[in-house]
């Protein structure tokens, strides 16, 4: 028996002198890094504006520039170009996007051409900007099946927009908005359409779970599924209010309201599993706030500075991202 445990003693040394042996020449432990994408709001272009994010410890922006906006891409100039861009700079803040409604299929002939050619010099401002992407919707026309209003994206497209987004290295991107223009709204728009669009590297998502949330969708797992097509983040909760959704149900015939949009962490969105999966998927670009809260001044903030008010939104839901999202 002694014997047999001398062995087993001899057994086990040996075992660790190799463990040890091989530590010494394995490579040497990554320390994993912190996640730290860029952090922003999402508002017109003003000085003010600027100011604030920089002070609020914002470093990203995303740019409203639709007609009669600080950037309408049809009466800009190069000169107003280079100061937004020197401003930017000067301050560290990015502009990970452009955003901009448009109705680009829209089966009134002249609402249609209207947005197209605006859309394109959008594109061409979006280059000379330096941004990356602009968030829209994909179009619809309800007049048409869903095959066919994704046809139609497809070609007019192709036949309006990929040639500036190639030549000024813009992405077009999604928001899965269902009040606008827009069948990209759930996983079914979003198969079809990139399936429709095969390999183009011009579209992707700009992704929102707040509207997956009122949709009764799930929008961590649609995150996941599609998280190699998300370019931008809008970071904006809903709250449900079930006690009048058990009652009236979602068309309520009092027109009651059962949901509203919230500041992130005032609504029923899982930030923390939200925020797993982009960064599991290794996601590194920006994130910015979508300050749609009435209880915080967005119904009165008419702009295009933020009202005090409206920047309170902004603060509260800064400091419930920095959990998370450390600037």
């Amino acid at each position: 028996m002694e014997n047999e445990q001398l062995s087993r003693r001899a057994l086990l040394g040996t075992v660790t002198a190799a463990a040890i042996a091989a530590q010494g020449t394995a490579a040497p432990r990554v320390r994993p890094k912190e996640w730290k994408p860029r952090l922003g709001v999402l508002g017109q272009f003003t000085t003010a504006n600027l100011d604030f994010a920089v002070q609020a410890g914002f470093n990203n922006m995303i740019l409203s520039a639709n007609e009669r906006t600080t950037l309408d891409a049809k009466t800009i100039t190069p000169e107003r170009i280079q100061e937004v861009k020197s401003a930017l700079a000067a301050k560290n803040v990015t502009a990970s996007a452009l955003q901009i409604n448009a109705s680009h299929i829209d089966p009134n002939p002249e609402r249609r051409a209207r947005d197209t050619e605006y859309f394109a010099k959008a594109i061409e401002m979006a280059g000379h900007l330096g941004v990356p992407y602009i968030g829209t919707q994909s179009g619809k026309d309800e007049s048409k099946t869903f095959q066919a209003q994704v046809d139609e994206i497809v070609r007019v497209y192709h036949e309006k927009y990929f040639a500036n987004c190639e030549k000024y290295n813009v992405k077009i991107l999604w928001e899965p908005w269902p009040g606008g223009a827009n069948i990209a709204t759930s996983p079914v728009g979003f198969e079809a359409l990139f399936k429709a669009f095969g390999d183009t590297p011009y579209v992707g998502l700009q992704y929102d779970p707040s509207h997956l949330v009122w949709q009764m969708m799930d929008p961590i797992q649609t995150a996941q599924d599609f998280v190699d097509k998300i370019y931008d983040v809008h970071l904006k909760d809903t709250q449900i209010h079930w006690d009048i959704l058990k009652r009236g149900g979602i068309q309520p015939v009092n027109k009651a309201r059962w949901w509203q949009y919230r500041i992130p962490g005032m609504g029923s969105i899982k930030w923390n599993e939200f925020f797993s999966v982009l960064q599991a998927a290794g996601y590194q670009g920006a994130m910015s706030i979508e300050h749609e809260d009435e209880l915080y001044g967005a119904g009165t903030n008419h702009g295009p500075d933020f009202s005090d008010e409206f920047k309170v939104g902004f603060r509260m839901a800064k400091r419930y991202l920095n959990q998370y999202v450390p600037v």
